[in-house]
């Protein structure tokens, strides 16, 4: 997944204000206690990083 891809999803999810916000700040277990961000600068695929997002944020499947 390229981030363009993933960084649509996030917006299409959250919405545009908040995709950026929730990935600077929501701490995720299931990323080794990081960040989106951090996990994506420490070299997480985007895909790996929408995995978790959906999973811990309850996304619809249709939307993974």
């Amino acid at each position: 997944m390229r981030l363009t891809v993933f960084w649509q999803r996030m917006a299409d999810h959250f919405g545009a204000g908040y995709a950026d916000s929730f990935a600077r700040d929501h701490v995720m277990s299931g990323l080794g206690g990081r960040t989106v961000q951090e996990a994506l600068d420490a070299g997480w695929s985007a895909k790996e990083v929408w995995r978790v997002v959906c999973s811990v944020m309850d996304v619809p499947h249709d939307k993974r």
